[in-house]
């Protein structure tokens, strides 16, 4: 149990803990524990005073029934680690919540334009995940569903796929609102600078990477505890003057020292 919990402590923090979320929430609700009206989208609860405004988050984190709570879980854990280890586009923590906050929010209003009055859009918010990630790996071959095709067939196919199910032409027209709104991204932030010259219209906002910065920074003081010197690191210096004593000069400039133990 200990090496599982280490294993999962592991794993890019913001995959892991929206995917978890996912599955908690969805589980509970397949459950009964939890009251899926309290977590879908609708806009009288929205416009309401109070308004209950959680729902913009919680409508993106309701999986499907069945295999879907893990198929969903899993799909929605793979392509967002992908972008938050290891991919340029996305260097900061910030610039990855940036891209969720676009995407789900271009999905939100593309659904009060077509009018099909969707409230859960986890399935769209995959589809988005996954265009934006294939279009990294462009010549590269994927697998799906026992099929071995080019990385960036992959949103079409999963498209594709829900004709094969009961019910399956609706939740396509959802994944086709993440399909624009990955497309929209795309297009916005790269390929409108890169062969429109033009500049990104969509850079990261200063003030979500204030907030980011903020919030890390308060993170990492309450770690740290209460009653530890700052700015003591091993081997290096305070910004203080090196005390005087019998060292030679050219030692004391290598800062004050600590005690191992």
């Amino acid at each position: 149990m200990d090496a599982a919990l280490d294993n999962y402590r592991r794993l890019p923090p913001m995959s892991r803990n929206i995917a978890t979320c996912a599955f908690v929430v969805s589980l509970g609700i397949l459950l009964g524990m939890l009251p899926s009206g309290y977590f879908i989208y609708h806009t009288f609860f929205i416009l309401r005073f109070p308004p209950q405004i959680w729902r913009f988050a919680t409508s993106f984190l309701i999986t499907g029934s069945g295999l879907g709570l893990l198929f969903d879980t899993y799909f929605l854990y793979t392509y967002l680690s992908q972008m938050e280890v290891g991919n340029p586009r996305f260097p900061r923590k910030e610039d990855l919540i940036w891209y969720l906050v676009f995407v789900c929010g271009t999905i939100l209003v593309a659904n009060h334009i077509t009018g099909f009055g969707f409230m859960m859009f986890l399935p769209a918010l995959i589809l988005a995940l996954s265009y934006t990630v294939t279009q990294d790996q462009r010549g590269a071959k994927v697998n799906y569903m026992f099929v071995t095709m080019p990385a960036q067939l992959m949103p079409y196919a999963m498209l594709a796929i829900n004709l094969l199910f009961p019910g399956g032409v609706s939740n396509m027209l959802l994944q086709l609102h993440g399909l624009f709104a990955g497309h929209l991204f795309d297009f916005l932030s790269r390929t409108w600078p890169q062969y429109g010259g033009g500049r990104n219209l969509i850079p990261t906002p200063a003030i979500l990477s204030r907030m980011v910065q903020s919030a890390e920074s308060i993170l990492q003081r309450g770690f740290a505890g209460p009653g530890r010197p700052a700015g003591r690191t091993l081997g290096g210096g305070t910004g203080a003057a090196a005390p005087s004593g019998p060292l030679p000069d050219s030692w004391r400039t290598r800062g004050p020292g600590q005690r191992l133990g």
